[in-house]
């Protein structure tokens, strides 16, 4: 560039001077001028000058050496200008009839190189020839854009166009191009002048004739049209600074060119700029010059402020990146000044002083095994480089060994009566369970020491099986560990990983003594029925290890592998199923089953805990409700005859939330009471009884329009005396009363109803007794006879039984023909009777021997026809021999004849024992018969009906 244009106040000044007067014809004074005009020597160099980066005024006049300068460059630049465009016989003006060459992505300028890559293998060839034939000009044409098409698919398209669909394709005007070379299907193109395409000659390769364009004239001396050129030079300068390869560009042109004028100063402008194609080609199409100076004003300005952001943008990247490195810098000579000073040590010396310092106070408490494998890892880790793999592994390593708490236990308290309370206060009932603990503590305080022991507790869901494991800790005084193992398919999870694996870590129990912080534990292991078996190996095999108590004491972890010390950790397994737990694991441990809560039990946990907790939680005050005994009873025999009572608190929960709903809404409409006025002419007008409700509320709120329209501003006693009184409406508010009557309003419709169908049970139709996962339940063995005739005896079974209860159908209907038989030498009844045996509920599957006796009853019932005893129940699995095998669930059995209102029930002689185990009252007004052969039986329950009271 000139040096009078590196600066932008001389640019100003001599824009200033020419806007102020006019400019004489003579010879500017100016150099901007003489550049602007044209009206120096034409020196390609000089005008190159125009474009470099010098800081000094381009009016003071150059020195002697730099004036050389400028002449050998002047002969050096005219060589190469008259060297640049290849000598041709034809001269560009004479080129009236040219080949069309599509440009798909910008137009070309006058001064300007383009590489184009020509995939037309005609097209190419037709070029070729031309510049052998001493013609190298061609006409380049912008391709018009094409709606919903990408850059791809326009390439594509374009090179399948021929003819006149290529023609309409192009824009007219064009420029005229000189080839400098072919190289492959690369073409590189010079532009000379603008064209306009007239008419098509040929269409392959398509030929068209042309028109060349001149720009209209123009006055040089006019005002506006130097002031917008000063103005696009001036941002063209300031564009060139930013970018070497525009200033590449701003030379070759000079040397092609030669000196800027106006319309040249517009071209390159437009060339230059990042302008999309239709931009640029409206600036190649103007030939006004002034309006494509300001169009190329517009391009260079826009492209001013995309530089501007991009200089910003890496400005503000540069600032971060050496802000970075320059805090990174800092603090490594921190670091090597405060270790020179020994106020710090690297890394691996304050691991190592950190590690120390966990195993100083527990030093002696460390078996003498595990002391040696720190030491041997914290003498390696000084030896690894921080950054190797290796480093980051012995560091987590010594991070797990020095972590856990060897040797370190809980104070234990074996206080019994605290435990005794602290058990009561959770939980109401579980005798057995407490006892249990009791005499664990016992046996703590007579040793003096505490002692590990794996005790799981079996039964229903809901039963408190998993909370009991928390009470059991604070009793005891240990920190508490809860992980559940439900579905564990992966041997790691109890054993740890390797510590060769990326992301190892230790098991479970490891994990539960970091956290604890101490080597005495209570670990709750839930829902230990239920582990999983995967390809990663089988959880209850490697279980068997952490539950012994002859192996805990050395159980090897995989990631520590040294011996851990696990024979202080009480551990409490929880399971729904004993059946399912391997008979190895289950040999381990020691079972304690909870069959459930009875119906006294259940009211007794709602009123003291349930209630309670959920009462806090709702915020609601005791005074402001009352569940009635009634009402809590239905509740348990209607809605929660399960075992547990997970969902007897659901329902307690849903009734409160109802009560606090209920009693916002109180407050809510007592608070309206309160802010409505009383005037003393609403108690003169008397109201008919007759009256509906609605046509006196409507007269209310009229009243009250008006007394808001009358009555004057409230002041602050007013205010405070209706605080007062939405206070006392609070207090006021009406007690909610929760009672059998008026139970299905809050909780719905009852879900169970009374198992007892009949009073007084019918001929062939005896009440047995049912294990269910709720608890216990009675149901009704029915048998009928479906046709009599010879030899028709057969016996139908429906009531979706299993294959065990079919099993024990077919040995009650052979022992019920052989006790006929016994009784009865001629009846013929089952030789000639085709019976159907029914179990009501068909939807429930059953399955079970326990209804053995009551199917030959049944039986016997219908073929002797004779009712059974009432209010009978029997439950007991029969062989073929008569004698009465032991069943299970004794308790929930007995709950469920209670439930029924049965005075009478025969059980095996075998459980006999289990009765005797049961509360007393369960047991309360139960008149209970224990057998062991059907014939003790049959006199209970037929014999004694033949004089029923």
């Amino acid at each position: 560039m000139l040096k009078v244009l590196t600066t932008r106040c001389s640019a100003q000044a001599a824009f200033g001077v020419h806007l102020s007067r006019r400019v004489p014809t003579g010879e500017p004074t100016s150099p901007l001028l003489r550049v602007i005009l044209g009206q120096n020597r034409r020196s390609p160099y000089f005008v190159q000058r125009f474009f470099c980066s010098d800081s000094t005024d381009g009016s003071e006049p150059a020195e002697p050496t730099e004036t050389k300068r400028v002449e050998a460059g002047d002969e050096a630049a005219e060589s190469k200008s008259s060297s640049a465009i290849i000598p041709t016989v034809v001269r560009p003006e004479d080129c009236l009839t040219v080949i069309a060459l599509p440009l798909p992505h910008r137009p070309l300028f006058p001064g300007f190189y383009m590489p184009v890559y020509v995939k037309d293998p005609k097209l190419l060839a037709a070029l070729v020839e031309n510049r052998k034939r001493q013609a190298p000009y061609t006409g380049a044409f912008l391709v018009k854009d094409e709606e919903a098409t990408d850059g791809s698919d326009a390439d594509k398209n374009i090179h399948d166009l021929k003819g006149k669909e290529l023609l309409n394709r192009l824009h007219d005007v064009g420029t005229l191009a000189q080839i400098t070379s072919i190289q492959g299907d690369q073409v590189v193109l010079i532009g000379h002048r603008r064209l306009r395409i007239t008419e098509m000659v040929s269409e392959d390769p398509l030929t068209v004739k042309v028109d060349h364009l001149k720009e209209k004239p123009y006055d040089k001396d006019d005002d506006i049209l130097k002031a917008t050129s000063f103005e696009v030079i001036s941002t063209l300068r300031d564009v060139l600074k930013t970018s070497a390869l525009w200033r590449d560009h701003a030379q070759t042109y000079t040397q092609h060119i030669g000196d800027f004028t106006y319309p040249r100063v517009a071209d390159f402008g437009a060339a230059i700029s990042g302008a999309n194609k239709t931009q640029c080609q409206q600036v190649l199409e103007e030939l006004d010059v002034h309006k494509r100076l300001k169009l190329t004003l517009e391009l260079v300005k826009k492209e001013m402020e995309i530089s501007k952001i991009q200089e910003s943008i890496a400005k503000a990247i540069e600032e971060k990146i050496s802000g970075e490195q320059r805090r990174y810098l800092l603090n490594e000579q921190l670091k090597a000044i405060k270790k020179e000073l020994g106020l710090e040590t690297d890394d691996k010396t304050a691991l190592s002083a950190k590690f120390r310092e966990r195993l100083d106070p527990k030093k002696e408490k460390i078996p003498p095994h595990v002391l040696q494998v720190i030491e041997e890892e914290l003498t390696k880790l000084q030896l690894l480089e921080a950054s190797s793999s290796e480093f980051n592994v012995t560091r987590n390593y010594l991070d797990w060994l020095t972590a856990l708490p060897w040797g370190e236990f809980s104070d234990e308290n074996f206080d019994v009566i605290h435990a005794h309370k602290i058990l009561d206060e959770d939980h109401y009932g579980l005798t057995d369970v407490k006892e249990r603990i009791l005499e664990f503590i016992a046996v703590g305080k007579l040793r003096g020491i505490s002692q590990g022991k794996i005790i799981c507790f079996s039964g229903p869901p809901g039963v408190g099986k998993t909370s009991i494991g928390r009470s059991i800790a604070r009793a005891l005084n240990r920190k508490f560990y809860r992980f559940s193992v439900g579905g564990l398919s992966d041997v790691a999870e109890i054993k740890g990983h390797r510590r060769t694996y990326i992301g190892a870590m230790p098991g479970k129990m490891v994990q539960c003594l970091k956290s604890v912080g101490t080597a005495n534990p209570l670990v709750l292991i839930d829902e230990i029925d239920k582990l999983g078996r995967g390809h990663a190996g089988d959880p209850a095999s490697a279980m068997l290890e952490l539950l012994d108590p002859e192996q805990n004491a050395n159980f090897l972890d995989h990631y520590l592998d040294v011996p851990i010390d696990l024979s202080k950790v009480l551990f409490v397994c929880t399971a729904n199923v004993v059946e399912n737990i391997p008979n190895p694991l289950l040999d381990r441990m020691e079972v304690i089953s909870i069959a459930g809560y009875i119906t006294d039990e259940k009211m007794h946990i709602a009123r003291d805990y349930l209630e309670k907790t959920t009462r806090d939680a709702c915020g609601i005050k005791p005074e402001q409700v009352e569940v009635t005994d009634s009402a809590l009873l239905a509740l348990i025999e209607n809605y929660c005859r399960e075992a547990g009572v997970r969902n007897l608190q659901k329902q307690i929960e849903k009734i409160y939330r109802k009560i606090a709903l209920q009693l916002v809404r109180q407050g809510h409409e007592a608070q309206v009471d309160v802010d409505t006025p009383e005037f003393g002419s609403m108690s003169s007008v008397s109201v008919a009884e007759g009256v509906k409700a609605e046509a006196e509320d409507m007269k209310k709120s009229e009243n009250a329009s008006e007394a808001e329209i009358v009555d004057p501003p409230a002041d602050e006693g007013t205010i405070e005396a209706e605080k007062n009184q939405e206070s006392e409406a609070a207090k006021n508010l009406e007690k909610v009363l929760v009672d059998s009557s008026n139970l299905v309003d809050f909780v719905g419709k009852p879900v169970f109803h009374a198992e007892r169908i009949y009073d007084q049970t019918p001929v062939g139709v005896v009440m047995g007794l049912a294990w269910t996962a709720m608890g216990g339940s009675t149901l009704y063995i029915e048998t009928t006879h479906v046709e009599q005739g010879e030899g028709k005896g057969a016996l139908n079974l429906t009531g979706q039984l299993g294959d065990v209860m079919k099993e024990s159908a077919q040995i009650a209907y052979t022992v019920a023909r052989a006790v006929l038989l016994e009784k009865d030498p001629e009846n013929q009844f089952f030789a000639n009777t085709k019976l159907h045996l029914h179990v009501p509920s068909g939807a429930t599957p059953k399955d079970g021997p326990s209804a053995g006796c009551t199917m030959i009853t049944s039986l016997l019932s219908l073929a002797m026809k004779k009712p059974v005893k009432k209010d009978l129940a029997m439950t007991g699995e029969v062989t073929l021999t008569r004698r009465i095998l032991p069943i299970g669930g004794v308790k929930e059995k007995t709950i469920a004849a209670r439930r029924s209102d049965i005075k009478t029930i025969i059980f095996p002689e075998a459980n006999r024992r289990d009765f005797d185990e049961l509360a007393p009252n369960v047991k309360e007004g139960l008149d209970v018969h224990f057998v062991d052969d059907y014939t003790q039986i049959y006199d209970l329950a037929l014999k004694e009906s033949d004089n029923p009271e």
